[in-house]
């Protein structure tokens, strides 16, 4: 059964997700919002080696953390990003528009891309392109897990901003109603903020969804 690690870090308290596969041993860091030394210290004790880092997009408060694991683990690992973001990635993720600063990580070496097949062990991982909150957003689809790891696409009841740099209201909820929506409803919807919900939670009480 893949295991899912939640830790809350950062300034805008962003959830950050180890996922391991014990049947390989394969870790994979999903959105390493800060403290990156503090998400490999946890690997490391678990004796877990994170192979990947793949970011649903680049704000500051989701990479913050790159710098620590790249330091923190030998050999670094790669680094995905969709390349839509790399503008924003090279700002520092909009992180002085905040009064922050992050140390700025090499650029990302593995390019996300919608219907691109990932892995983490057993589990393939299919990413979708769900733009709008920023313009490469990708959201990482474990049909055998049952999950999504949705970034700021959607919340419990809420949706992702839409007024920062990048963002349009129109193209998120499209993005919403093809990639989120057409998901089973049982489907975990685990979120760059805030607790987990469902696709058919969402479905049936997101306000936005119902306006």
């Amino acid at each position: 059964m893949l295991i899912i690690e939640r830790m809350i870090l950062g300034p805008v308290q962003t959830n950050a997700y180890l996922i391991h596969d014990p049947q390989t041993q394969t870790t994979v860091a999903i959105d390493p919002a800060w403290e990156g030394e503090k998400i490999a210290a946890f690997a490391e004790q678990n004796r877990w080696k994170i192979s990947q880092v793949w970011l649903t997009h680049a704000h500051f408060d989701h990479f913050g953390g790159v710098s620590g694991i790249l330091k923190s683990t030998s050999p670094p690992p790669l680094v995905a990003l969709h390349p839509s973001d790399l503008p924003l990635w090279r700002a520092q993720g909009g992180a002085q528009f905040f009064g922050f600063r992050v140390e700025s990580p090499p650029e990302p070496n593995l390019y996300l891309r919608h219907g691109q097949v990932l892995r983490v062990g057993e589990y393939e991982v299919e990413v979708r392109h769900a733009p709008g909150h920023t313009p490469g957003h990708v959201v990482f689809y474990i049909p055998q897990a049952e999950v999504c790891f949705c970034g700021d696409v959607i919340f419990e009841s809420g949706i992702g901003r839409t007024d920062l740099p990048g963002g349009d209201f129109e193209t998120l909820m499209n993005s919403i109603r093809e990639q989120i929506l057409t998901l089973p409803d049982q489907t975990r919807l685990l979120s760059g903020h805030g607790e987990e919900t469902t696709v058919a939670q969402e479905r049936h009480h997101n306000p936005w969804l119902h306006w």
